[in-house]
């Protein structure tokens, strides 16, 4: 018959060997949530994704877009990957997506993580090309444009530029990044020819500024005006028809540029 002091040593083996476990789940927990707080803010996500806020809400993490992928581009994160677990996701420089026209892994997407609405693949932005011009072969004198010539927005999302040298009679000609055209497939980063792409996805929001809807810049015909949509395309008054009338804030700008009063 067991004593009270082997039961008792039991008792405390047991209640040791609870909170061990329980610590070891505590831990477990903690990591997992320091990990999806360290998540990158923006990571590349299959074309179509809402913003990540709505994204992290709305997926699902169950892969059916992964599976639907023709090109195997898209990949779920694994746990210590600084991308929120289980959620689609892709690395450029690996398998860029190749922007298939029917777009399947919005098709599979249940939830609507990924937006049905877009039906037209050459509006996905998954994020944005930025070039290295300290490592971009065009930017040392050399005629790549690879970038250019691989990207399926060619002419739009990619444009080569002259750049005069003031060393030589040679022309610069280096690739320029489009951002309202630009798609963020990675396909400019998968070809990119030096040991470390030159070219890569990121997130726009970490290159790309706002100008403030304060601003009135008159003298770009794109500009909006206080925050508004553009600028209507300008039209020729019939014969017979009253000029034009300007927005009162062109009107105010081209007031004082003149001289004199109107």
């Amino acid at each position: 018959m067991r004593d009270m002091a082997t039961d008792r040593r039991d008792f405390i083996k047991r209640a040791a060997q609870t909170t061990a476990v329980a610590g070891c789940g505590g831990l477990l927990w903690n990591a997992l949530l320091a990990q999806q707080a360290a998540a990158a803010s923006a990571p590349l996500r299959p074309p179509g994704a809402l913003v990540e806020h709505d994204f992290g809400a709305a997926c699902i993490k169950c892969g059916q877009c992964v599976q639907a992928c023709p090109y195997k581009t898209l990949v779920l994160a694994r746990p210590g990957e600084p991308v929120v677990t289980g959620t689609p996701t892709f690395m450029p420089r690996a398998i860029p997506c190749f922007m298939c026209e029917d777009v399947p892994c919005i098709k599979a997407c249940p939830t609507g993580a990924l937006d049905a609405g877009m039906k037209d693949i050459r509006a996905a932005r998954m994020g944005l090309a930025v070039v290295d011009p300290a490592s971009c072969l065009s930017w040392q004198g050399l005629r790549c444009e690879v970038c250019y010539r691989a990207c399926p927005v060619q002419g739009k999302a990619i444009t080569v530029q002259a750049h005069p040298r003031q060393i030589s009679r040679h022309a610069l000609f280096v690739p320029v990044v489009h951002a309202d055209a630009c798609t963020g497939c990675g396909i400019c980063e998968k070809r990119c020819p030096t040991e470390e792409a030159a070219i890569r996805i990121v997130d726009p929001k970490m290159v790309q500024g706002k100008i403030g809807a304060h601003y009135r810049m008159q003298w770009n015909e794109q500009a909006p005006i206080s925050g508004g949509p553009g600028p209507a395309e300008p039209r020729t008054p019939a014969a017979g028809e009253p000029p034009v009338a300007l927005p009162p804030a062109q009107r105010g700008l081209d007031w004082l540029n003149q001289k004199g009063t109107p």
